[in-house]
């Protein structure tokens, strides 16, 4: 869930900062008060999770010099100031410093309330950007993502590991919907480029000319951004689709790739994202260049390869589905993990985000089963055939797994509880726990 908006009110005039502080209690925010700039300093920092309300003339550090200090801890820290009547040069003066905006004395309870519901989504935006690109930037995070006790898994993440540490040009490829892009971000933040660019390029998504403009340049004086192989160097540059770049495009691409030398200035890692039936990044990407990418190659794999992963996922992206739709994750019965295990999953890990999406939601009008949603995305499908029969003996165990997993993290943990609610021994349990590599530690 996302952190509360606070809002820090500054003012030398006990009033004033009761009276701000019970207008915005009332509109719902949550509101702390300091008597100085410099009491206040003690608490804002560059990740204050909220905005700034001060007023400008102070005793000791007044307002200016106040603001002058958040904005060399945290330029982008929405700072409303409050001038008496007739500052407005001061005012002007404040939002050259970096000011969100200022309100003059008197002013509304609305018009206070407005500003800060702009400057608290302005705030909400910038930190989560800041959570996003830290997650982005943290391999280990990124690893964590990927997640299943599948060979298949176990291989990706030694490949991404591996693959993270050399520095040559990658090939990512494998069926849409995989996490391919996950895969490159990966790649990224476990190598030697982690603090470096890392910048993402859809080349499906631009006309020949906009892509080669936005590739490679030249950008008008105009143009805010630099053409992607500038704005990448020494840093990793990604290409989405690259089976979209025309021939002419592939040509460039590998005169910079020569260019660059070994080892590469910036690394170059393209995903293929092919969908036709039978043809491969080889059979669209012209030779040296798909020779150049290929020579380092991850393919990510699909998730109906995936066994008793599909399982834990499903169980995970519908437990954070229904924590953000406050109501409980559908149980799922044993002919459910198995209509889940036996699906041949086109769509792969996207199509399962939104097949359990769908479960939490239908669970929550308490109607519908799994085996209707997956009827629904492929009509002509059998819910419990696919092409990869497995033994029964399997089905048994992953449900068994599941089972355990699910009741262990509604108990947090809790043996004694696990034990009543699935009447099994201690003994049974606990060798099924190993059995299944599941540790107490991880529900407590």
């Amino acid at each position: 869930m996302a952190q509360a908006m606070k809002i820090a009110i500054v003012d030398d005039e006990q009033d004033m900062r009761q009276s701000i502080s019970q207008w915005l209690a009332l509109s719902g925010y949550d509101t702390e008060t300091f008597s100085s700039a410099e009491d206040a300093l003690k608490t804002l920092g560059p990740e204050y999770p909220g905005i700034v309300i001060s007023d400008i003339k102070m005793p000791g550090m007044d307002g200016m010099q106040f603001l002058k200090k958040l904005m060399g801890s945290d330029s982008a820290l929405p700072v409303i100031m409050i001038t008496g009547h007739g500052d407005v040069p001061m005012a002007v003066e404040a939002m050259r410093v970096g000011a969100f905006d200022f309100l003059e004395k008197p002013f509304s309870p609305d018009r206070m309330s407005d500003l800060a519901k702009r400057a608290t989504v302005a705030r909400r935006l910038v930190l989560d950007n800041r959570a996003l690109r830290r997650e982005l930037s943290d391999g280990t995070q990124l690893m964590n993502k990927l997640i299943g006790a599948s060979p298949v898994m176990e291989r990706l993440r030694e490949d991404i590991l591996d693959l993270g540490q050399a520095d040559g040009h990658v090939l990512i490829d494998g069926e849409t919907g995989t996490g391919k892009t996950l895969v490159a971000h990966a790649l990224h933040a476990v190598g030697s480029r982690a603090g470096k660019k890392f910048v993402l390029v859809s080349c499906a998504a631009h006309e020949e000319d906009a892509l080669s403009k936005r590739l490679f340049g030249p950008m008008l004086p105009e143009d805010e951004q630099l053409p992607a192989i500038e704005e990448a160097r020494g840093g990793t540059l990604v290409l989405e689709d690259i089976e979209a770049l025309s021939e002419m495009l592939q040509a460039k691409l590998l005169s910079v790739i020569n260019e660059q030398g070994s080892p590469a200035e910036t690394r170059i890692v393209g995903i293929s994202n092919l969908q036709e039936a039978g043809r491969t990044s080889e059979d669209v990407l012209r030779p040296d260049l798909f020779y150049r990418l290929a020579a380092l190659r991850i393919t990510v794999p699909p998730l109906r390869q995936r066994g008793e992963d599909i399982l834990t996922l499903f169980t995970r992206l519908s437990e954070q589905f229904a924590d953000e739709y406050g109501c409980e994750s559908p149980p799922v019965s044993a002919q459910e993990a198995a209509q889940l295990l036996q699906a041949p999953w086109p769509g792969n890990v996207r199509q399962l985000i939104n097949i359990a999406e769908r479960a939490v939601l239908q669970s929550r009008r308490g109607s519908g089963t799994i085996a209707s949603l997956l009827m629904s995305d492929h009509e002509e499908m059998q819910p419990v055939m696919t092409t990869e029969g497995k033994p029964l003996k399997e089905y048994v165990e992953a449900f068994e797994r599941m089972l355990i997993d699910n009741t262990m993290r509604r108990h947090k943990g809790s043996i004694a509880s696990v034990m009543e609610e699935l009447c099994l021994p201690r003994r049974t349990l606990n060798e099924k726990m190993a059995k299944y590599g599941l540790q107490r530690s991880d529900y407590l």
